[in-house]
């Protein structure tokens, strides 16, 4: 309880921008301490650059602390991976940085978004209900130890 207490008592407001090259190293060390398998900085970095990439990061001061990347085409967007750092978990980061992406998503001109995500991660889903995603498919065996994957869809504008 006393954590959570302090938490909550030092709530900071993230800081929200467009992520660069420079961020990958940190982005891929959150992605591998959020995912069983992290891709690799160069990866995030050639992904960072790609002109139909969106990515944004979050950050405390000079922590990052979180970030969001999708892949535009054609009027569609796919979320391709969502976290935020174990340690500023629970901090409100998360539905700020999706808000702003999807706002960032709807300029760039996408219609719809799509994302997946495992049945079973209560907080995510959670996130992303609330944010008026709602499921469109299922991926049975999809994940690693054969969770199902849920595909959801959000119409943006």
């Amino acid at each position: 309880m006393t954590n959570f207490v302090s938490r909550l008592l030092s709530r900071t407001e993230p800081m929200i921008a467009e992520a660069r090259t420079g961020d990958a190293a940190a982005i891929a060390a959150i992605h591998a301490a959020s995912f069983q398998r992290g891709w690799g900085e160069d990866e995030f970095r050639r992904l960072i650059a790609e002109p139909a990439v969106v990515t944004h990061r979050a950050a405390a001061g000079h922590n990052l602390t979180g970030f969001i990347m999708s892949r535009v085409t054609a009027g569609e967007a796919e979320i391709l991976s969502v976290a935020i750092a174990p340690s500023w978990r629970g901090r409100g980061f998360a539905r700020p940085l999706l808000d702003l992406h999807l706002r960032r998503l709807a300029g760039v001109g996408a219609r719809t978004v799509f994302l997946e995500v495992g049945e079973h991660n209560t907080p995510a889903m959670r996130l992303y209900r609330r944010a008026g995603f709602y499921e469109v498919g299922r991926r049975p065996g999809y994940y690693d130890g054969g969770a199902t994957a849920l595909t959801l869809r959000r119409d943006l504008g």
